[in-house]
């Protein structure tokens, strides 16, 4: 019986409670949490796109809207422009209606009920009906401070044929199109399914569509499969948990099934979906010249955050080299600190980020940037670097 796996990377869940737990305990006064996984404020407030407060108000006086249950596989207009969002309206699956959306809890319900469906329908060549062995890889070069390339290829090379390979945050990883290229020939090469997790489109780079690069040529190499969304940091709508699965199958008849599927599981898990934040985002994305303003600002805004870092610690003198914070782009960021470091800075100066020196950049502000960088310097110097 050919075993079913799974290859992932991302954060375990455990580790991110566990240091938000730490930090709430913490009664330092100048305490710093730098895992945050909404965008700040510069008041360390959850960020929310000005374009969605305005469209907030349009749909409270909108006398024609009713608060009835929206169907099973959530609402059609939003789980069609959600999926026109990250595959673009010209995208062949689109077009030959082999693309479509279910609309989730956030990306962790779409995460859930794809990982569900696969568990028990996603075939190799036996009836084998779970996960047996779940496998974590790394693209990211703890020692060059670079994208891992090469182990990265090793990794998909040596998985067994017809895995499934979780792509988190590809607008985020760093790989330029000719490196998504070589994964998708090896992926292609070995059957392997992509189960893509997109949760901030737009700010990586400030535009949508070359965020979307990555899943876009996947697709139009023929590929079948998820693409897990998340609607919270790109909108600001946190509280609202709303996301989508976008199934992209090889003919229609296969997403009709798939979606019958799925409206199975979603029955059984949440019955239908909340409405308003769908109807936020369908209305927003109607007008994609608000949603790209909005975006590039924000997004520029990460980009200054990474170089004022960068400069802070030169200005320091802080051993090492630091461009990878700048060579990097979206939300979060890999520091290059030894845990050793990461340990220093929590016991010694109460900054709370991953054991493998990853943050969210959104977490540094005007009001602790100096306090963070002398931080990050006083931890490299008394702990040593690997350069």
């Amino acid at each position: 019986m050919a075993a079913l796996s799974l290859f992932l990377d991302v954060p375990l869940t455990r580790e991110v409670n566990w240091l938000l737990d730490a930090y709430q305990e913490d009664p330092s006064p100048d305490k710093v949490y730098l895992d945050h996984r909404d965008c700040q404020t510069e008041m360390g407030k959850a960020w929310v796109c000005p374009t969605v407060r305005q469209t907030l108000l349009q749909i409270a006086s909108d006398p024609t809207l009713d608060h009835e249950y929206l169907p099973v596989l959530g609402f059609p207009e939003f789980t069609r422009a959600a999926t026109e969002l990250a595959l673009g309206r010209e995208s062949r699956a689109v077009i030959e209606n082999r693309a479509g959306g279910v609309h989730t809890v956030g990306g962790t319900g779409a995460v859930r009920i794809g990982a569900e469906f696969l568990r028990h329908w996603y075939n190799t060549s036996s009836p084998n009906v779970g996960f047996t062995e779940i496998q974590p890889y790394h693209y990211w070069d703890t020692v060059r401070l670079a994208v891992a390339i090469e182990g990265f290829l090793e990794v998909l090379e040596s998985a067994p044929d017809c895995s499934i390979v979780v792509l988190h945050a590809p607008e985020e990883t760093g790989l330029t199109p000719k490196q998504w290229e070589e994964v998708a020939r090896v992926m292609g090469r070995k059957r392997l399914f992509p189960f893509f997790d997109i949760p901030a489109q737009g700010l990586a780079s400030g535009d949508l569509d070359r965020d979307a690069w990555a899943l876009r040529h996947f697709v139009a190499q023929g590929f079948e499969l998820f693409c897990a969304q998340s609607f919270s940091k790109t909108f600001g709508l946190y509280d609202e948990r709303v996301g989508n699965l976008i199934v992209v199958a090889r003919d229609n008849e296969t997403l009709v099934r798939i979606r019958s599927q799925l409206q199975k599981q979603v029955m059984g898990m949440w019955a239908t979906p909340a409405s308003l934040g769908a109807r936020v985002i369908t209305t927003v994305l109607n007008n994609p010249a608000l949603l790209n303003k909005c975006l590039r600002m924000l997004a520029e805004k990460i980009m200054l955050i990474r170089e004022k870092l960068k400069e802070k610690l030169r200005i320091l003198g802080t051993p090492g080299f630091w461009d990878h914070l700048t060579a990097q782009s979206g939300t979060r960021s890999f520091t290059g600190l030894l845990s050793s470091q990461v340990a220093f800075l929590e016991k010694h100066k109460h900054i709370y980020l991953l054991g493998s020196g990853q943050v969210s950049v959104c977490s540094i502000n005007s009001h602790n940037l100096d306090y963070v960088a002398q931080s990050i310097n006083e931890a490299v110097t008394m702990c040593g670097f690997q350069y």
